[in-house]
């Protein structure tokens, strides 16, 4: 059974908004208002660098593709290996809906 390190009532409330999104549109308008444009672009730029390195690209390809610091690399990279799977769940859901 997965344990959340940061679980309280704050962010049990956080994942029940997101759950509740019913679609892009949503989510969309959701994100735009609590996160700043900064923030947006930070996690789009980390789930990149994800894909990036589930297909086995470089460092120096995703810096150059990306411009994502060879420090955020390497911090998605520990989550991909030593993490809580959460990127791979998303990856894996992906990549199911590319293929159907």
């Amino acid at each position: 059974m997965f344990t959340p390190r940061y679980q309280n009532e704050q962010t049990d409330h956080l994942i029940e908004a997101l759950l509740s999104l019913n679609n892009a549109e949503e989510a969309y308008r959701f994100l735009e208002d609590v996160l700043t444009i900064q923030e947006m672009k930070s996690i789009t730029q980390r789930l990149e660098v994800a894909v990036m390195l589930r297909n086995r690209e470089t460092y120096q390809e995703i810096v150059r593709k990306t411009g994502a610091s060879t420090t955020t690399i390497g911090r998605v990279n520990r989550a991909l290996q030593y993490g809580s799977d959460g990127y791979s769940v998303v990856l894996d859901r992906l990549e199911q809906t590319t293929h159907e």
